[in-house]
């Protein structure tokens, strides 16, 4: 049996209540952990570099350009990259079973592993109202896959291989900051997801660049499929649906106090901002589309690196894998 590396990729800012919990679930399972911070003003460096990882800066742009900014530009060495936020840790045998599968196919047409997701919210896990459980792509074979270019809700796209996925342990997301913080990020998100949805809705997002849309497909395909059949229903009238959906049909209910706390708040509360922030936008440019999709191919459409604009992420790999 061949043996496989593994490189840790997270990328931080002001993350020093989780850094610390993040690497020590990775310890024995990565041979590389790479931190792309943005500038942080905490200890999240320090502490990052006292565990051993290696720590780059870098400017942020969005998740994706960051992400591949990490996967090309930081001289990784391992066979496999894994994907994980600061705020999330491995539990009950994940890491170990993911090393097991990676030594196990270092010479089979698997580039993919899907590991189980959960969501910690309040100290309570959610385990209801289709949030648990979930999978996601979040290691793959190093050359074969990239974090797809969106400004939102972007997941990880192999190119080519088949995946295999992990039934046991769980990569738990669990953020430790208060509501006050956590409404902030949901506010920076809501306009990034607003400029992702007006791009998929003028077709002027990077559709070949993207998970492929499919209800009977994997968990990406799946949610791309039904966001773009969500993005079909009037504004301020989906909040409601989507709220209703995850409640009571999928039973959320079933998850208390913090239960009902998260679908308020990131059922309906965050997916009406989401909205009103669309509104505004259209509102702003008097609803002409015309001017509506010459504004999003100025600012959202194509970025700049060095004076040279980036027509996707397959261009910018070209640049940096002989």
């Amino acid at each position: 049996m061949q043996k496989q590396s593994i490189a840790a990729i997270i990328l931080t800012k002001n993350e020093e209540k989780h850094i610390e919990r993040c690497i020590r679930s990775l310890n024995g399972i990565c041979d590389e952990i790479i931190v792309v911070d943005c500038f942080s003003t905490d200890k999240t460096c320090e502490i990052a570099e006292k565990l051993g990882a290696r720590v780059v800066q870098h400017a942020w742009t969005n998740y994706a350009l960051q992400f591949n900014y990490a996967l090309y530009e930081t001289n990784i060495k391992s066979d496999w990259i894994w994907r994980i936020d600061a705020d999330e840790y491995l539990c009950d045998g994940l890491g170990e079973d993911v090393k097991r599968i990676v030594n196990e196919n270092a010479s089979t047409g698997v580039n993919g592993i899907y590991v189980r997701r959960c969501i910690d919210f309040m100290g309570k896990p959610l385990l209801h109202g289709g949030w648990y459980p979930i999978y996601h792509l979040k290691i793959f074979r190093r050359g074969h896959g990239e974090c797809e270019n969106r400004w939102m809700n972007e997941h990880i796209r192999l190119y080519d291989g088949q995946f295999v996925t992990v039934d046991e342990g769980c990569q738990v997301d669990d953020n430790l900051n208060d509501l006050t913080w956590w409404t902030e990020k949901h506010n920076g998100y809501a306009s990034r997801e607003m400029i992702d949805m007006l791009l998929m809705e003028y077709e002027l997002d990077e559709q070949k660049q993207s998970v492929v849309p499919k209800f009977f497909g994997t968990s990406e395909q799946r949610k791309r499929w039904l966001k773009l059949r969500y993005l079909k229903f009037p504004l301020f009238v989906r909040p409601f649906v989507n709220f209703f959906v995850r409640y009571i049909c999928k039973v959320g209910f079933l998850d208390g106090k913090a239960g009902f706390v998260w679908h308020i708040l990131q059922g309906f509360w965050y997916r009406m901002l989401v909205d009103a922030k669309i509104y505004e936008m259209k509102k702003n440019f008097n609803f002409d589309e015309m001017k509506i999709k010459e504004y999003l191919k100025a600012n959202y459409c194509h970025k700049k690196r060095g004076g040279v604009i980036l027509l996707s992420f397959v261009d910018e790999r070209r640049r940096y894998v002989a």
